[in-house]
């Protein structure tokens, strides 16, 4: 079993590996264009960088291109909702601002399929089970990525990414991958209802917590 746990996780990482350098490479003069606009709109950096909690919770930093504007409270910008720009809008309806992100593939911070990267501060609001979805890489895409996205609760979506941690697959992650494209070109669950993405975690009622491995 371990051996077998072995060869899946090399073949995923090469083909990590492979897909990123492919898509690096095909996708460049579009994020060079994509950085002209942003940087022309909102203005330099035109990257947003965050710190996510990465395999087994070690702390990593991703990379995407921004879409909002930042925190002015003069001006009324303090909610996400104010922040995010018409530009914004499109580059996450299309996941285009998720492109740089092939970079932390490469460098092997993420992969291609597994559960998203969520906020560091979520790490000690996880139930124990909810806290084994950093036993594997987190992932561009996901199992609740292509079953509903940021229309699903946070429970259904933990749910998902620990039973895709239990049952993963080559198989599946193709599978994931093919139906990631439909939801993109389709646009489903880009966001909850009356959100930008998804409302703000603060722990799952009547389930007892845990705390995630650090």
């Amino acid at each position: 079993m371990i051996d077998r746990v072995r060869l899946h996780n090399r073949i995923q990482r090469t083909m990590d590996i492979l897909v990123s350098l492919a898509m690096l490479t095909l996708t460049a003069p579009v994020m060079l264009g994509v950085a002209i606009l942003v940087a022309w709109r909102l203005g330099m950096p035109v990257f947003f960088r965050q710190a996510r909690p990465g395999l087994h919770g070690r702390v990593f930093t991703m990379v995407k291109f921004r879409t909002m504007k930042d925190v002015d409270p003069l001006h009324g910008l303090i909610t996400d909702a104010d922040r995010m720009t018409r530009l914004g809008r499109i580059l996450r309806a299309t996941s285009v601002d998720e492109l740089p992100t092939f970079i932390n593939i490469l460098k092997g911070d993420m992969s291609l399929v597994g559960p998203r990267p969520l906020l560091v501060r979520y790490l000690e609001l996880y139930t124990p089970t909810q806290a084994r979805r950093h036993d594997v890489r987190p992932g561009l895409t996901g199992l609740a990525q292509v079953r509903g996205r940021n229309s699903l609760s946070w429970e259904d979506k933990f749910d998902l990414d620990v039973w895709y941690v239990d049952h993963r697959t080559l198989r599946l992650n193709l599978q994931i991958m093919a139906e990631t494209i439909r939801t993109v070109l389709r646009r489903d669950g880009i966001a909850a209802d009356g959100e930008v993405t998804m409302p703000e975690f603060t722990g799952s009622r009547g389930r007892a917590r845990g705390t995630a491995h650090v």
